[in-house]
């Protein structure tokens, strides 16, 4: 059974913990304004000026995951009661994961800062287009998971994971490795390399966030 099923509760309640909650709600979909603005980037190009303000914006995540650690310690230093820390655990927890999405949407940024070409997965590779879709897919079922605590929507993003997403992506990294796959320059290459390595990370923190819906503060990120 999950640890966070009272949180529809806490939303109806006005302390820090549930505006933690909320903080951590903006922060998600921040983090996903973000990440679909830097693949509209990475795919059509824009100026350096544009993709450089967007990547500020990372300050505004990493503010959230202050906030939320803030009002957590603060809420069970004022309250005494340690009947919900489970709930300000796991909200610790999920922050670090958002955390790290929006550092690899940072990454994907600097790819479309310093490589001169577009990267459009459809014209380069159809497992790396996969990845890439699945992820999106992925992001945004996840925000609905969370949003509305549905644990039939976390089981069903859990399932198929590592072949959707792990082995995809490997596929692409090692088949470069081996020098069995070619993208043009070496340069290219690397960069392609990068961005399915980028989307495998943000896909497992997201499976990270998943796991809070059915597993237990002590397997969050693991298998149900």
């Amino acid at each position: 059974m999950s640890l966070f099923n009272d949180v529809i509760n806490l939303w109806k309640a006005d302390d820090l913990l549930s505006q933690a909650w909320d903080d951590s709600h903006e922060m998600l979909n921040l983090s996903h304004e973000i990440f679909q603005q830097a693949l509209i980037y990475l795919k059509k190009g824009e100026n350096i000026d544009t993709l450089k303000a967007l990547k500020k914006r990372d300050k505004e995540i990493n503010e959230f995951q202050r906030n939320v650690r803030r009002k957590v310690l603060t809420h069970y230093a004022v309250e005494q009661d340690t009947t919900d820390l489970a709930d300000g655990l796991i909200l610790i927890n999920m922050v670090v994961d958002i955390e790290r999405i929006g550092d690899y949407c940072k990454n994907i940024l600097d790819l479309a800062i310093n490589h001169d070409q577009s990267i459009n997965s459809s014209e380069i590779s159809e497992d790396l287009a996969m990845v890439e879709e699945e992820v999106k897919s992925r992001f945004e079922k996840t925000i609905q998971a969370i949003q509305s605590q549905d644990i039939e929507i976390a089981r069903s993003l859990m399932k198929g994971y590592k072949k959707q997403m792990t082995g995809k992506s490997d596929e692409i990294v090692n088949g470069i490795l081996k020098n069995e796959l070619h993208f043009g320059s070496e340069a290219r290459t690397a960069a392609i390399a990068l961005y399915a390595r980028y989307l495998k990370r943000i896909g497992a923190h997201l499976k990270n966030i998943t796991t809070t819906l059915v597993n237990p503060f002590e397997a969050i990120g693991y298998k149900e």
